[in-house]
This record gives structure tokens, C-alpha cells and sequence, in this order.
């Protein structure tokens, strides 16, 4: 770090001329990557989605039931299947769709008890992005072919249901509208950090990131698919990840100009020292987001190359381009010093040593609340949101209410299309469906383009999350083996592929990023305890903050209140996995950052006491504004459209509060205190084959007396211990 640091300085003109270009080319990317991102969410390899693009290439429709009208007669007679069957005729001149009825079919399945009511299953084509250009269609030809039969019909099915809660989404800010909020918000906490016009400099470095990280995913996108969310990811993860690492940077700067440094002398020590733990804090979330990149799922591997960027390009940013500013401009722009970095935090120190003193309590406490909101967790539903969370009331909640009280399931929601070869009998294959506890009907539609015959398999209760696509798994199970079988589709399969191809060794994988975490921390802390109870607290953490969210959006208790969006029954199969990695990552900074500066301390002075009070009174506020820099962030994030958006959203910014305040301000200190000497000891065996120097198990020594709460690093005793840090020696 101090090579990088006098190199930076040596060539600073020629380091700003290089992000200045990238800063053009970059705004020139992001006018272009938008149109370049995908909407993807297929899975190659995996039965659903194969299936589902030989139904498209077959048919030319979706896997997905796009609509399902509701066809009743006056009360008294039976609906007439000749007029069902002029009704659905009508909808086949709508150009793209495709219609199976009780009329063309004469299955009784579709009609509801007493024959008074019957729907139909009309599929549209696969759409070329989130909106429907075919609904407003269907809904007017549909009722008026009713109205001169003598029928009367509504049209419900999951996207229509789903429009309620969705509701509210339509209108969203654009990227750069959210960025421009969370930046306000951000500006706001550095003015109070820094008291002077110093605070723009972390959001120049922020925006140099952004747009750098732009031109980067651009470049990826020749390459591989990127996935739509990763533009909301950049713009915002981007802004409140480059702030937090120049933040420290500067904080530590400044700190050493108070302390009597000369500028580039400041520049070069808060590079070595708050500069190791930006690098580090970089890598581990880099390395955090290698669990997406492993996933064989195009959709989740292209958020975890995007995601990866952003850490790597911030980092490279906040080491090379903030120590250039710094030297150059950095003592120009710090006015008004209104704020002096000279002393800790009285505050924060007041703080630690009432944990310190309290530690067992303080321990407990926080154990407590976080258990508390683990809790919820145990009843986490993976897959869709099922039908009574889409909608509480309107034209398509009241028609599916029709259905159910005739008798049929809301399993009419998600139809299972299955596909059979030329030449084989699809009327074996349905009857084997048929059989298959749990499945209401199944019917054999016109053979397609290439002869592909489907066979619409209905479940009784529909097939949207973990608790209820078994009987997917059962009808497949059923006909597998049968001749001409090619495979099942629709939501349920596509829950089921997810399932297998995310979750099953995601656990390995995630094995795999904690030792790889452990071994940096380990070089970092040049500690065994440090880095295992990090990774452990952080898991503790994760799994708190998905405790929250099943809390306040699987089970509503909140959302609706905050967002206007009912509880939605279970997260979607690709948001557990990216909230996880990107937690893990950012969580894990606040960690680094603390505990490196514990570390520093407990060197030059071998006391773990002082080391925690000190450590976190220099730290504390900034973790904290660090944190609310990210929260404001992922409030900006939490107005994009789209429920999922937000659930990422607020998943992230409540992790990162939760971990800021419960975690690191309160659980840590307490730990580190409990444990003592244990805290700082790294085997000579170990520290070799690491190359770092070793920490032998020694006494805590108590603070000699007369030692100021924080000496100048040229005049401060040692207590017979040698300084570790090159900075800090006399």
C-alpha cells in the first residue's frame, strides 16, 4: 500500500488524466447500456425451460397462461357449450393467441359446479419485455362475444391478479433519478462527517466509479447476457460502496493532518492504514459475489459479474484517483474546519467503555434481538407469490372467487403444459397425468407447428412456491418414462428448475466464499478468532436480515403499509441468493473496518480494553455514516418499479442498519472484550505460510500510566512493546 501510495503521488497528474477519460467514455456507456441489458430469465439445461422454448417454437405462446376468462350463464341454466365455443373462437382471430375450452375440448373439468360457469385457457405469445401490449384486447373481445351469446365474462390469472399489487410500481424513478436521491441523502451525511466543502470530494470519486463501472458491464455485455437489474445495482450500490471506502480514506487523512503530518505524509498513511482495509473490504465483497457467478443461471451469473465490478472498480478508484485529489487539492477544499479529527469521538469512546464495562450484557442483548429476528426465517417460502397475496379485492380476485366457489382450485393459475413427440399418443400420457393425486384435469390440445402435441395438465391448488410444486415433481415422475415424453413446463417446473439449479450446492458454495473470507481476514487481522467470529457474525447477520423480510413482505406486516403491496406468500426463487452474496460482502466492510483499527491500537499498545474504545471511537461514526450512506441508497433503490426491486431493496438497506448498530456497534466491542488476548493470536506456523508477521499469545497489558487517549504516533510511549506499524515507530 505504501508502494501504490508514492507511486499515486509521484505520477498524480498523469493518474487524474486517466480517470478523467474514463469518467467521458464512461457517461458515453451509460447513454448505451440500457438497451443492451436483458430481461432473461431462462434457465438452460434445465427441463422447464427447454421445454418451454420447444413450446414457443412449437406453438408460438408462452408456457405461462397469459389469460383466464370466465365464461357464466343467467341464473338457472347451464352454460351451452356451442356458445363457449363461438366465444372462444373469437379470441383465436386475436393474432398470437391460443385458446383451449370446454367448448372445443367437451372436458368437463372445465366447468364448475352445476355447469353454470366455465373458463377458458388462453395463452399469448412470450412477451418481448414486462408489459403486455395483448391484455386490453383479450378483456374486449372476450366480453363483447359474451354479450351476444348471452354470457356474461371477467378475466382473471396470475398477471392479472398480479397487477394489483404491482400497482403502485408503474411510474417509478428512472436510474438516474434514484442515484440523484441517494447522492442528496449521501451529501447530507458527509456535510455533518466533514463540516466543509471536503464532503463533495467522496461523491466525485462516487461518480467517477459509477460511470467507470458502466463502461466496464458495457464491455461485458459483448460477451455474455447482463441482466436489467445490474444498472440499478451500479448506479446505487456503486454510489454508497465508493463513498464508504473514500470516506474512511479521508477521515484517516484528516486525522493525520491534525496530528502534525505534512500533506503527502497524511496521504501516504492513510493509504497504508485506512487504505489496507478499503482493499481488503473490496476483495472480500468481490469474493462474496463470487456465489452468483457460480451459479449456472444466466440471470443470477450476469448480476454476479456486474456486482463484481462495482467493489473492484470502486477500490481502484479510492486507492489511486482520492490520494491524487487529496495531495493536489484535498487541504484547499477542507474549509471551513469546523469538525477537527484531532480526538476520538467522546461520544463513541463513551460508548465502548460502557460496553466494555457491560460486555456480558451488552453480549446478551444483542444475541437476543438478533435471534428474535432469525425467527421468522423458519417460515421462508421460495418460488412466486400465491394467489391470495397477489390480490385482496377487485375484478380478478372476485372472478378467481367465483371459480373457488364452484369448485375449482386456484390451480386453474398455473397450468402445467406437457410436451410430446410426433408420432407418440398424448392421450396415454394425459391419462397418466390424470391419475396423479392433486391434478384436476388434463387435456390434449391440436398437435403444434412441428407436430409437438401439448397436453395441459391443471393441478387442483396452484403450483407457485417450495410448499407446493410437488405435484409438479409427481407428474413428471408419472410420465417420464412414457413413450414421446419431452418434458414438463410452466410455473411450478421453472420453480422446481431454480430449486435444483441454485439452492441444491449453493450451500457448498457457500462453504467455500466463508474460508476463502476467513483466510483474507486472517492476513488482515493477523488473527484466527477475528476472522472466524466475523463470518460467523455475518452469517448470524444474513440470516436475521431474511428473518425481517419474511417478517415484513412474505407475511405483510408492513409492506402494504409502506409500499401499498400486499403480502407476497414467498420470495422470488433469484432474490435469496443475491441478497445473500451482496450482504455478506457489504456487511462484512463495517467489520474490516472496525476491527483493523482495533488491530492498529492493540499493537501499539497490547490493551484489548483501549483497543475497543479506541477503535471504535474512531470508527464508530463513520461506520454509522457509512451505513446511513447505504440505507439512503437502497431507499432510492426501493422506488424502481417492480415488487422485487424493492424487496432487494429494503433487504439491503435494513441489513445494513442492522449490522451498523446491533452488530458492530453493540455485539462486536462486546466480543472482542470478552475474549481478551485470544483475540490477537496468530500461530508463527500459520503466519508463515500466510507470509505476514506473527501475533504470539501474550497477556493483556494494562494502559501505562500517563498515556494520553491519543498521542502523537512521534512521542507515544510503547510500554516496552515494539510498534508494528511503519508509521507508528519513533
Amino acid at each position: 500500500m505504501s508502494t501504490c501510495a508514492h507511486f499515486v503521488l509521484r505520477h498524480r497528474w498523469w493518474v487524474i488524466a486517466f480517470w478523467l477519460v474514463v469518467l467521458l467514455a464512461g457517461g458515453t456507456a451509460a447513454g448505451h447500456l440500457q438497451s443492451r441489458l436483458s430481461s432473461d430469465f431462462s434457465l438452460p439445461g434445465q427441463e422447464g425451460s427447454e421445454t418451454q422454448a420447444r413450446l414457443a417454437r412449437s406453438y408460438g405462446v408462452s408456457a405461462d397462461l397469459g389469460y383466464l376468462p370466465v365464461l357464466t350463464a343467467h341464473t338457472g341454466r347451464p352454460i351451452d357449450r356451442a356458445d363457449v365455443t363461438t366465444v372462444a373462437n373469437r379470441l383465436r382471430t386475436i393474432p398470437g393467441v391460443r385458446v383451449l375450452d370446454y367448448g372445443t375440448t367437451g372436458d368437463p373439468g372445465f366447468l364448475t359446479q352445476g355447469g353454470h360457469s366455465t373458463f377458458l385457457l388462453v395463452y399469448g405469445p412470450q412477451p418481448a419485455g414486462f408489459a403486455d401490449p395483448l391484455a386490453p384486447t383479450v378483456d374486449r373481445t372476450v366480453k363483447a362475444a359474451a354479450r351476444q351469446q348471452g354470457l356474461t365474462a371477467e378475466v382473471t390469472g396470475y398477471n392479472q391478479l398480479s397487477a394489483g399489487n404491482d400497482a403502485g410500481d408503474r411510474g417509478g424513478l428512472s436510474v438516474l433519478g434514484e442515484t440523484l436521491i441517494g447522492a442528496l441523502g449521501a451529501l447530507l451525511v458527509l456535510a455533518f462527517v466533514f463540516a466543509s466543502f471536503l464532503a463533495l470530494m467522496p461523491l466525485l470519486v462516487a461518480g467517477v466509479s459509477i460511470l467507470a463501472t458502466f463502461l466496464v458491464v458495457l464491455g461485458l455485455t459483448t460477451f455474455t447476457d447482463v441482466s436489467f437489474v445490474v444498472q440499478f445495482l451500479i448506479a446505487l450500490v456503486g454510489l454508497g460502496v465508493a463513498i464508504d471506502y473514500s470516506l474512511l480514506v479521508v477521515s484517516r487523512w484528516r486525522e493525520e493532518r491534525a496530528r502534525g503530518r505534512s500533506n503527502d505524509e497524511a496521504v501516504i498513511t492513510a493509504v497504508t492504514t485506512a487504505g489496507h482495509a478499503v482493499l481488503a473490504s473490496g476483495i472480500t465483497v468481490a469474493i462474496s459475489l463470487v456465489a452468483l457467478v457460480v451459479v449456472d443461471v444466466p440471470l443470477i451469473r450476469s448480476m454476479g459479474f456486474g456486482g463484481m465490478v462495482i467493489p473492484v472498480i470502486s477500490t481502484l478508484v479510492v486507492l489511486t484517483l482520492l490520494p491524487a485529489l487529496l495531495s493536489l487539492v484535498g487541504p484547499r477544499v477542507d474549509r471551513p474546519r469546523i469538525r477537527k479529527e484531532a480526538h476520538v469521538s467522546r461520544a463513541w469512546s463513551a460508548w465502548a467503555r460502557g460496553v466494555v464495562r457491560h460486555r456480558w450484557a451488552a453480549a446478551a442483548a444483542a444475541t437476543a434481538g438478533l435471534a428474535l429476528a432469525v425467527v421468522p426465517v423458519f417460515g421462508l417460502q421460495i418460488g412466486q407469490a400465491g394467489s391470495d397475496s397477489l390480490a385482496r379485492g377487485g375484478v380478478a380476485h372476485d372472478t378467481l372467487a367465483t371459480l373457488g366457489a364452484g369448485g375449482v382450485g386456484s390451480g386453474v393459475l398455473t397450468p402445467m403444459p406437457l410436451l410430446v413427440r410426433p408420432g407418440a399418443d398424448a392421450s396415454t400420457v394425459a391419462a397418466a397425468a390424470r391419475r396423479v393425486p392433486g391434478i384436476r384435469m388434463a387435456v390434449v390440445a391440436p398437435p403444434g407447428r412441428d407436430g409437438v402435441t401439448e397436453v395441459v395438465v391443471v393441478p387442483t391448488r396452484e403450483t407457485v412456491d417450495n410448499t407446493s410444486v410437488a405435484v409438479v415433481s409427481s407428474v413428471r415422475n408419472a410420465t417420464k418414462d412414457l413413450p414421446g415424453y419431452v418434458g414438463v413446463t410452466g410455473r411450478g417446473a421453472i420453480v422446481l428448475d431454480y430449486q435444483r439449479a441454485v439452492f441444491d450446492d449453493f450451500p457448498y458454495v457457500l462453504g467455500l466464499i466463508a474460508l476463502v473470507t476467513f483466510v483474507l481476514l486472517v492476513r488482515t487481522f493477523r488473527s484466527l478468532l477475528l476472522p472466524l467470529k466475523a463470518v460467523l457474525l455475518n452469517l448470524v447477520s444474513v440470516a436475521a436480515v431474511f428473518g425481517m423480510i419474511t417478517w415484513f413482505w412474505q407475511d405483510g406486516h408492513g409492506s402494504n403499509a409502506v409500499f401499498g403491496i400486499a403480502a407476497t406468500g414467498a420470495l422470488t426463487f433469484w432474490l435469496p441468493v443475491l441478497i445473500f452474496a451482496f450482504l455478506f460482502g457489504l456487511s462484512m466492510d463495517y467489520e474490516v473496518f472496525i476491527l483493523a483499527r482495533m488491530r492498529e491500537e492493540y499493537d501499539r499498545t497490547g490493551c484489548t480494553a483501549y483497543a475497543v474504545e479506541h477503535g471504535l471511537g474512531r470508527t464508530g461514526r463513520l461506520v454509522t455514516s457509512a451505513a446511513l450512506i447505504l440505507f439512503f441508497a437502497f431507499a432510492a433503490l426501493a422506488s424502481a418499479p417492480g415488487t422485487d426491486i424493492k424487496v432487494l431493496a429494503t433487504a439491503l438497506g435494513a441489513g445494513i442498519l442492522l449490522d451498523a448498530t446491533v452488530v458492530r456497534a453493540l455485539l462486536v466491542p462486546a466480543m472482542v472484550s470478552l475474549f481478551g488476548k485470544y483475540n490477537w493470536w496468530l500461530p508463527a506456523g500459520i503466519a508463515r505460510l500466510l507470509r505476514v508477521e506473527p501475533s504470539p499469545l501474550v497477556p493483556d497489558s494494562a494502559l501505562p500510566a500517563g498515556y494520553e487517549a491519543d498521542p502523537h504516533p512521534a512521542t507515544r510511549p510503547t510500554a516496552n512493546r515494539e510498534p508494528l506499524l511503519p508509521e507508528a515507530r519513533p
